[in-house]
């Protein structure tokens, strides 16, 4: 049985943990061995991993010898793009301690295939198939848009900001490269300089068998069952990408023309600036932040309403869970994937990024006069995980059958 492995950082709470558990499924359901590597066996979807899934937890070692590594598997070429961000930052990346183990994985289990996910287990992931030498195809994969989180998080120190040219450099060496959506495949190919046609779209499989059944599970919240004003649901991380500060002063707006509450399914770093803005708003008691929910289905099926506020997205998981469960959607047009999602307006509106009046406004247009929830979960349905995990298993193992990516 051909074995798979899929390298993350962990199993944090996010889009692109979820996508890596859902392509698991895919695979054990083609027949597939999986190895879900990880380089530390912790986060909120730990208790998500398939059965049938083996979990491989690596070694962390000391960070000169995953430099030493890196150095030895980059051609003197490449070196260049090493300097700064790998062999002379003083907090270089955490992933690189990893890369030993992720070189003793490869040479004990010989996987046919290696897809990762995150720039610096991306990375890892082709280095380690480097030293080894073995006939484990790899597969790299783009979740976000490179030039914002560039943005955000090179504030923190030379590893990203160099992150560009290590990844021009360093990627090419992949036997695939996969974006999650156009805008971030032609993002990826301007800010690091990689031929646009070495990168192929594939759109996340967000629908599984499974989710058809958990909309009808128990609400994670009285206020989606009481009979009450109409629930307005949001979900993600509790961080700035998101911007819910947006999405309550939207909400806040509209709470001055009719009756409506607001719930924001999540948890992380801002709950406490969101917690107190919607007190000085003068709405606390119509916002709530219920924190983590692990079947975020069960609110979106009975929602009126779901509002993506984020400044930017890979792909925008979210959007395509709540239209799969007939959930009305108003999503800001950020970079990218919801007017990929919402085929430009077609199954939702689109206003623009932090405009909090535009947002109220599409907000109440959308409650006045929703779509049809039948033609929302259709458009659900184009998002299939046997979809996905026929394409990812088409680019990743070409010998087993052809098809169409982009």
């Amino acid at each position: 049985m051909p074995r798979i492995a899929l390298y993350l950082p962990n199993f944090a709470g996010g889009g692109r943990e979820r996508v890596m558990l859902h392509l698991a499924e895919g695979f054990l359901a083609g027949g597939y061995s999986v190895d879900l590597v990880v380089n530390r066996a912790e986060g909120a979807y730990l208790g998500r991993v398939p059965q049938r899934a083996d979990v491989v937890e690596l070694k962390r070692h000391n960070v000169i010898l995953g430099r030493l590594l890196a150095l030895r598997a980059t051609s003197p070429k490449g070196w260049r793009a090493l300097a700064r961000p790998v062999l002379f930052s003083r907090k270089p990346s955490g992933e690189l301690r990893y890369l030993g183990s992720l070189v003793r994985y490869l040479r004990t289990y010989h996987p046919a295939g290696l897809i990762a996910a995150g720039p610096y287990c991306n990375l890892n992931a082709v280095w380690a198939r480097r030293l080894v030498q073995v006939c484990t195809r790899v597969m790299l994969t783009a979740h976000n848009t490179l030039s914002r989180m560039i943005a955000d998080k090179g504030r923190k120190g030379a590893k990203w900001r160099e992150l560009p040219f290590l990844i021009g450099c360093i990627y090419r060496q992949a036997d695939a490269i996969v974006a999650v959506s156009q805008g971030v495949a032609d993002d990826l190919s301007s800010t690091a300089g990689l031929p646009r046609e070495r990168i192929t779209t594939i759109y996340n499989p967000v629908v599984t068998p499974e989710l058809a059944a958990l909309p009808a599970a128990p609400a994670p919240h009285p206020w989606l069952e009481d009979g009450g004003p109409p629930v307005i649901v949001a979900a993600g991380r509790l961080v700035p990408q998101k911007n819910f500060p947006l999405l309550i002063e939207a909400f806040a707006r509209l709470r001055r023309r009719r009756l409506a509450r607001l719930l924001i399914l999540g948890e992380g770093e801002q709950r406490g600036e969101l917690e107190a803005l919607a007190s000085q708003l003068s709405i606390a008691a119509d916002v709530a932040l219920p924190g983590f929910v692990a079947n975020p289905y069960a609110a979106f099926a009975r929602a009126a309403l779901f509002v993506l506020s984020s400044d930017y997205e890979g792909l925008g998981n979210v959007v395509i869970e709540a239209l799969a469960c007939g959930c009305p959607v108003v999503s800001t047009d950020c970079p990218s994937g919801p007017a990929e999602i919402l085929d430009n307006g077609r199954y939702g509106e689109l206003v623009p990024v932090g405009d909090a009046a535009a947002l109220s406004a599409a907000m109440a247009r959308a409650l006045d006069a929703p779509p049809p929830r039948e033609l929302l979960r259709r458009r659900g349905d184009d998002f299939t995980l046997e979809d996905g995990a026929r394409r990812y298993l088409d680019l990743l193992l070409p010998g087993r059958g052809t098809s169409t990516h982009e």
